[in-house]
């Protein structure tokens, strides 16, 4: 009954080892788009050993949940997994692996509740502020102007997203500098960048003393911010969504020498105006497919000893 020991330390490895040599990695700024998938991967990997020792020890520890998950198998597959050897330890890892589940489970629904609650409000200071003038019928327009004296333009998720731009912005930002602000927004909603934030921040949130989670959710921030701004520098080119970014954060103290919150905008600045070469076609192929495979290790080990009786 070791394989349920193997799969915990496996994921205990990838938390610990992955997250290193992504750091000291320098092509995931080159490569936002492939690096959301590697750590996707990784994540799915820990969590995938964690279910599948919490899945064979549940079976070593009880026979009703045996005769399920070996159901089909032959004796002899059963009997490779020595799951009567097993102690009261067993019991107590499916307990524990169960209750972090359903803890990440109510994580994440809590994400999506405040985020929900969050464009609410938002929706709720827009018809405030921009409020329907007597006979006007609303319409479904796609960018929605309100006054305002702070330069600001953010995308408003939903059933009708929005986008949201100040007066202040709309005198700062020339030219196309508006259409590329659209087109960064839009490649967050396109992307489906949101879920990345809920699950990330749900996995973070909930389990605030596992580092891989924390850098998970950090990275995620980062490198949703660079995939989009690649999304429009490709429509309305670098030197113009760089320029919209300086107009849109210039008054918020990002670019002086003291520590900001949103610090993170002049490494973007700069990785507009000077652009990294990108990684070969064959290299980000590469890359994809090696990181799908990282969760794949997982079900092979799982799978070894069954695979060993049957042959």
């Amino acid at each position: 009954m070791m394989v349920p020991a193997a799969l915990l330390l496996l994921g205990a490895l990838t938390a610990v080892v992955a997250p290193r040599l992504l750091a000291r990695a320098d092509w995931p700024d080159r490569e936002p788009v492939v690096a959301l998938w590697v750590w996707q991967c990784v994540v799915a990997a820990v969590l995938l050993c964690c279910a599948l020792s919490m899945t064979l020890s549940a079976a070593a520890a009880w026979q009703a949940v045996r005769g399920h998950v070996f159901a089909p198998a032959p004796r002899a597959v059963v009997d490779a997994y020595a799951l009567g050897t097993a102690g009261s330890w067993a019991a107590a890892t499916a307990l524990a692996l169960a209750g972090a589940g359903l803890w990440s489970g109510a994580m994440l629904v809590r994400e999506v509740l405040r985020a929900r609650a969050r464009r609410r409000r938002r929706r709720a200071e827009l018809l405030v502020r921009s409020p329907l003038l007597p006979g006007e019928e609303p319409v479904g327009g796609r960018l929605v102007v309100l006054e305002g004296e702070r330069p600001d333009a953010w995308w408003l998720p939903g059933a009708a997203p929005q986008l949201v731009v100040t007066t202040a912005a709309l005198r700062r930002l020339k030219g196309r500098q508006l259409d590329a602000v659209l087109a960064h927004e839009q490649g967050h909603a396109t992307a489906r960048h949101d879920w990345l934030l809920h699950c990330s921040g749900a996995l973070a949130g909930g389990f605030p003393q596992v580092p891989v989670f924390a850098a998970f959710r950090d990275e995620m921030h980062r490198l949703v911010e660079l995939a989009a701004d690649d999304m429009a520098s490709r429509r309305f080119g670098r030197l113009t969504t760089a320029l919209a970014l300086v107009e849109l954060n210039e008054d918020r103290g990002v670019f002086g020498p003291g520590p900001a919150a949103q610090a993170h905008v002049p490494q973007r600045v700069h990785r507009l105006l000077s652009p990294p070469d990108r990684l070969t076609a064959m290299r980000r192929l590469r890359l994809t497919a090696a990181a799908a495979l990282v969760p794949v290790i997982p079900v092979l080990v799982t799978l070894v000893p069954g695979l060993r009786a049957l042959g």
